[in-house]
C-alpha cells in the first residue's frame, strides 16, 4: 500500500507539471485516477487517462509533450499511435512507472472543473474533468468490454454519488451477467490489492450489493 501512496504522489507531480507546461488546456481528465483524485474514489488507480473534445495537431502535440517530459523523466515507452498517444514515465523518486494515455477520438461530452488532490500530497491541480454521468457510461462500457472488477467498483462508487445507471434493459442484463462471473479471486486479489483493509473486508463480505439492487430496480421497470 505504501508503494501505491508514493505512486499517487507521482501522479500529482506529473499533473502539476502538465499544467505548468500548458498541456492540460487541451485535455480532459478521466478514468479511475480522476475519480480518486477529484472525487474521493477509495481504490487506488495507477494510470493517467485523458480525452479530448476538439481536434488537435497530434504530431506537433506529441513532439512537444515528449520533449517536455524528457526534461524531468526517463521514458520507458512513448508512441504516437493511430487512436492514442502513450507515454510511460519513470522517475528515480518512485518505484512504479506511470502511464499516460490520451485518446485521440474527439467526443462531445459534458465536462466540469475539479481539483485533483490527495491527503498524501501538498499538490493541488485545477483541471477540466469528464462529468460523472459521462463516466458512468464509460465505466459500464469498459466493464462489459474487459470484465475488470475495478470497473464494477467504480460503477458502484458512482451510484453512491447519485449517478444513475445508463443503458437499456439489454445493457443491464449484460452488466448483471458480468457481475455474476466475478469470483472470490477477483475480490480478494485484483480488487483487494487496490483497497485499504476496511474497504477490502466490506467487499469480500458484501460484494456489489448496491449495483445488484439498482439492477433489480432497472430490470423491473
Amino acid at each position: 500500500m505504501r508503494d501505491l501512496i508514493k505512486h499517487e504522489q507521482f501522479e500529482l507531480e506529473v499533473l502539476e507539471r502538465l499544467q505548468s507546461g500548458r498541456f492540460l488546456s487541451d485535455l480532459i481528465f478521466g478514468g479511475g485516477t480522476m475519480l480518486r483524485l477529484c472525487h474521493g474514489l477509495a481504490r487506488y488507480s495507477v494510470d493517467l487517462d485523458f480525452w479530448v473534445t476538439k481536434d488537435i495537431d497530434w504530431k506537433k502535440f506529441y513532439v512537444r509533450l515528449e520533449k517536455y517530459l524528457l526534461q524531468y523523466y526517463k521514458l520507458k515507452d512513448s508512441a504516437n499511435k493511430r487512436f492514442t498517444i502513450l507515454f510511460e514515465l519513470k522517475s528515480t523518486q518512485y518505484q512504479r512507472a506511470l502511464k499516460i494515455e490520451i485518446r485521440k477520438e474527439t467526443k462531445k461530452i459534458k465536462t466540469e472543473s475539479a481539483i485533483a488532490y490527495s491527503p498524501n500530497s501538498t499538490v493541488q491541480v485545477l483541471m477540466r474533468t469528464v462529468a460523472l454521468d459521462e463516466m458512468m457510461k464509460s465505466k459500464i462500457e469498459a466493464f462489459l468490454s474487459r470484465r475488470e472488477i475495478r470497473d464494477a467498483y467504480d460503477i458502484e462508487f458512482l451510484l453512491k454519488k447519485g449517478i444513475s445507471l445508463s443503458g437499456g434493459k439489454e445493457v443491464m442484463k449484460k452488466l448483471q451477467a458480468g457481475l455474476e462471473r466475478l469470483g472470490k479471486k477477483d475480490f480478494s486479489v485484483k480488487l483487494g490489492a487496490l483497497l485499504d483493509a476496511v474497504e477490502r473486508k466490506y467487499y469480500l463480505e458484501e460484494g456489489f450489493k448496491i449495483i445488484r439492487a439498482r439492477l433489480g430496480e432497472k430490470l423491473n421497470e
